[in-house]
């Protein structure tokens, strides 16, 4: 992919409106703005944790500021688009950035590995369709101002950008078998410890598979479910059995 376009957008922003993932008890805490990273190409060895806060949320009376990733990553490997990002709605937009340059066909089924299903409804849908014309800032401005970590698969499932999606979220989904042609998306919090009654070498091994035989790959390090140190460790340890970097 060429990713100039879309460095164009991701650049460095910080969002200081209740709107997307700024929304989450936004009336509540004393922070008001979060971060999203620039878009660089480059290799997951060079994934670095920020200084700034990219999600900002009130659990059980307690304001929580996390830092996500320094840049997100893009990089092509092995025939393979990856994107490597923190919060997880921004696959929204490397989805729909890869169809507006034809490297992602639509009606590939989704494989969306993750402790959560993500499957809220946006409070609106993309406001085209797939045979409209429409540029990367409305998508950009879509998925930064819109959707938040919850409710992305939605509106990519009724644009028809998939046919479906396969969530991979218990004991028994890991055991499903891996398709032909697919669109692989991970959220690294299905690593958590609540995650551990799937044990860890079950998850490694399936998860690389997928990785190894999927068409585009975009992987979130999930900063208010999951350590980013940690997340950074598991990206590292799913590509170097390939010998991908």
């Amino acid at each position: 992919m060429n990713i100039k376009p879309l460095q164009k957008f991701y650049k460095g922003l910080y969002i200081t409106t209740p709107n997307g993932n700024n929304s989450f008890s936004y009336f509540e805490r004393q922070n008001k703005s979060i971060y999203v990273p620039p878009l660089i190409e480059g290799l997951p060895v060079q994934l670095e944790i920020s200084d700034k806060i990219a999600f900002s949320e009130v659990e059980d009376g307690v304001e929580k500021n996390v830092p996500g990733l320094k840049n997100f990553i893009y990089y092509r490997t092995n025939d393979k688009d990856i994107f490597l990002f923190d919060n997880h709605n921004h696959a929204f937009f490397f989805w729909m950035a890869a169809f507006l340059q034809n490297v992602l066909q639509p009606g590939l089924k989704l494989i969306h590995v993750d402790m959560h299903t993500d499957m809220h409804k946006p409070p609106f849908l993309f406001p085209f369709s797939l045979r409209q014309s429409f540029t990367l800032k409305d998508v950009f401005d879509y998925t930064n101002y819109t959707l938040h970590v919850a409710c992305f698969i939605v509106p990519a499932l009724r644009l028809g950008l998939f046919s479906e999606v396969e969530i991979i979220d218990s004991t028994l989904s890991f055991e499903n078998t891996i398709p032909d042609k697919f669109v692989l998306d991970i959220d690294l919090d299905v690593f958590t410890p609540e995650m551990d009654y799937i044990g860890y070498d079950k998850k490694m091994d399936k998860i690389q598979r997928y990785i190894e035989k999927a068409e585009l790959i975009t992987i979130a390090t999930s900063p208010f479910f999951m350590d980013q140190n940690r997340a950074i460790e598991l990206i590292h340890i799913f590509f170097e059995k390939y010998k991908w970097f």
